[in-house]
């Protein structure tokens, strides 16, 4: 690492982030990198958002990374955006192109997709998904989603309205469609089950039931970590693959990092020294 490079400021904003992995991840891609990066996670409410985002850009950094409860509220304050936080109408990535002047962009979807794609050999093309939640989370991921050409993908929440909105924003883009959590063994079951409620932060049961899977069918958290553990134990109970959001975490942060420093850090390693520190 060169020790006279110009140090690199980045950051993570949310409401819990004290224990996040971010940090530990970038420091790891930094290190591939060769680059100086100084990556903080800043626990901040909806009242104090703004400010600290004006003030790390005020300050020079580069951008930050950007989670719940924050990610509609991100892409409010950009002056511009990217193709797919300007369709999501939320973002996990801001790029501080100057001072006053920021970029939204979304990693989440592509993250996911990586990670189902490479980390888990898991097929999206022809196959026939849902998305549990109608949210910032579920939002970040539809695009990319439709993209890998699913047979349908259905957006269920326990307020319809709320699915049917996120339908109506993204139905020129794949076969999508909503619905309420009222399914019933008579109804088409789904090949992957990708979770994106805020259940788990919560600490509340998973809003699943068990005619939401096809024979064979897998569930996919966006949690991970303690907010993941009863859908994993629901899961398990159920005979149902289960996988949690680590992978996710990792892919996004890397095109993260790879947006704002030009540099594509190889996430393999990452992941699985991730995987061993959080066990």
């Amino acid at each position: 690492m060169d020790q006279d490079a110009a140090l690199i400021r980045l950051a993570v904003l949310g409401q819990p982030v004290k224990q996040s992995h971010s940090p530990w991840i970038h420091a790891q891609f930094a290190g591939q990198a060769g680059l100086r990066v100084d990556y903080q996670a800043i626990e901040v409410d909806d009242d104090h958002f703004s400010r600290v985002v004006q003030e790390l850009a005020d300050g020079g950094a580069r951008g930050c990374n950007v989670t719940m409860p924050h990610k509609q509220r991100a892409f409010a304050l950009a002056n511009h955006a990217g193709e797919r936080a300007r369709i999501a109408q939320s973002a996990n990535t801001l790029v501080f192109e100057s001072a006053s002047r920021w970029r939204a962009e979304n990693t989440d979807g592509s993250g996911l997709v990586r990670d189902l794609r490479q980390n888990l050999s898991k097929a999206i093309a022809g196959q026939s998904v849902c998305i549990i939640g109608a949210g910032g989370a579920a939002a970040g991921i539809v695009f990319d989603l439709l993209e890998q050409k699913p047979a349908r993908l259905a957006i269920l929440n326990r307020s319809p309205e709320r699915a049917q909105a996120l339908v109506e924003r993204f139905a020129a883009f794949g076969n999508i469609a909503s619905g309420g959590l009222d399914m019933t063994d008579g109804d088409a079951g789904f090949d992957l089950v990708l979770h994106a409620s805020a259940a788990g932060q919560r600490g509340t049961e998973p809003v699943l039931e068990r005619a939401f899977f096809n024979p064979g069918g897998a569930c996919y958290d966006l949690n991970y970590g303690p907010a993941h553990e009863r859908l994993a134990r629901w899961c398990a109970a159920q005979g149902i693959a289960c996988h949690d959001g680590l992978g996710m975490l990792v892919e996004q942060a890397a095109d993260s990092f790879e947006t704002w420093t030009g540099f594509r850090p190889e996430t393999a390693p990452v992941l699985k020294a991730l995987r061993a520190k959080a066990a």
